[in-house]
């Protein structure tokens, strides 16, 4: 039997189904598609766009540049190391340094490279070592070399070349923790015996106790010169927010009192510049979502709350892979029903998940060491108990909700399979 409907009607029903009432996205499509209202240039607030300037920062730059001036006249310049917490300017202090240095290479047609590494990023030393010969020039295959191949083929480049290559370790101590500092050794002896070319280190850090983890002749080597980056004031921070607010927004879409909020909010937090662009930036977002003209106080609260939880995410995803194993052993006991297990239980646990994985397991004491840090993340709380005859041991309590950390191992392709597993301790 045919079908007495139009085809014009039935196209209209059609229609109606996708881009009426029932379309869930009907709505979002032309928020989207509207003229912003409050953006002109969203990528002005990303984490990784490097401003033409730095407020409250030129002192900083200029000592960065004075230690690197020696590159233009081809001569290596010392190593240096930066400190300081989170948000402190040091990761865009050293790309405006290098962008600039990079522009006079050019003009002046010196051999010189300049190479950006974040380590948390990276993750491997094969992969930083690929991307240090990446900025030469030479290619190196994603996987199949031995890392004493990759070392010598940037070696061989360097001194083929005759480049110079001025290199950044971002948040060296990631790889650090998670590898040794044997790669650090390597690199800072790569220029012996070399007569043309050479490499140059900049390291970072926002572990102030970094140094505890090197050893020292690497230490002597890396650390020629040294750089320490204060937090940002209330007050400097409104000077950032202010600027970047004015290449980001439209005039009248950010009050100052909004962006004075956002300021003292990020200052209460050991005066994180990224912090508080990343505020602003989401407040904005809500803002534009909620199709508002302006930004008001109550969507900065609303940012904040946003904030908070990616921020344990983030936090936690970029561990080192031995702090995620002893994440992993603790959330395994908490969720079998072993509260409060103390490390001697933990460091079972870990060395069962390590043979789960083909990892190698550290020794007690660098577990109890990493414990620690997890501690002074706020991750987990530790405290010393006294067992009677048996000594003294560690209560363990995980302070972040389960379900946050089992989010962040769920997804690690390589640690997701552990979260099905049952430690022995339980099973008893």
């Amino acid at each position: 039997m045919k079908s007495n409907k139009r085809p014009d009607i039935v196209k209209g029903l059609v229609h109606q189904k996708f881009r009426g009432e029932g379309d869930p996205l009907s709505e979002v499509f032309q928020r989207a598609l509207r003229r912003p209202r409050i953006f002109k240039n969203r990528e002005v607030m990303r984490s990784d766009y490097v401003p033409d300037r730095l407020p409250h920062r030129d002192e900083h730059i200029r000592r960065l540049g004075e230690i690197l001036a020696p590159a233009l006249s081809l001569s290596r310049p010392s190593n240096v190391f930066i400190y300081g917490k989170t948000g402190t300017g040091k990761t865009a202090v050293v790309r405006y340094v290098f962008k600039r240095f990079e522009e006079v290479a050019e003009k002046e047609n010196l051999p010189l490279a300049f190479a950006y590494v974040n380590c948390r990023i990276s993750g491997t030393e094969y992969k930083a070592l690929s991307e240090l010969c990446g900025a030469i020039g030479v290619r190196v295959p994603f996987t199949g070399l031995s890392k004493a191949e990759v070392y010598n083929r940037l070696r061989k480049g360097l001194r083929e070349k005759g480049l110079l290559l001025v290199a950044c370790f971002d948040e060296v101590d990631a790889l650090v923790k998670s590898y040794g500092d044997n790669l650090l050794y390597e690199l800072t002896r790569i220029n012996e015996g070399m007569e043309g070319g050479g490499l140059s280190l900049v390291g970072t850090s926002n572990d102030l106790h970094f140094k505890d983890y090197l050893d020292p002749r690497v230490l002597s080597s890396l650390s020629e010169e040294e750089l320490v980056f204060h937090p940002y004031t209330a007050m400097e921070l409104v000077d950032i927010l202010s600027e970047r607010a004015e290449l980001a927004f439209h005039d009248g879409a950010v009050p100052q009192n909004v962006i004075n909020l956002c300021a003292a909010l990020a200052a209460a937090e050991h005066g994180d510049a990224r912090r508080a662009i990343d505020l602003l930036r989401v407040a904005a977002e809500v803002a534009e979502r909620n199709g508002d003209e302006r930004v008001e106080e109550r969507h900065v609260r609303i940012a904040q709350s946003i904030i908070e939880r990616g921020r344990v995410f983030e936090a936690l995803s970029t561990l080192p892979l031995h702090s995620k194993l002893v994440l992993t052993s603790l959330l395994l006991l908490t969720k079998n029903g072993v509260n409060d297990p103390i490390s001697g239980m933990i460091y079972q646990t870990y060395r069962e998940v390590c043979g789960l994985i083909g990892v190698e397991p550290l020794t007690d004491r660098r577990v109890s060491t990493l414990i620690s840090e997890l501690d002074m993340l706020g991750v987990v709380k530790s405290d010393l108990v006294n067992m009677g005859r048996r000594g003294r041991t560690r209560k363990i309590v995980l302070l972040t909700p389960p379900d946050e950390v089992e989010e962040v191992i769920g997804s690690d392709e390589v640690l997701a399979s552990l979260l099905n597993y049952t430690p022995s301790i339980a099973r008893k």
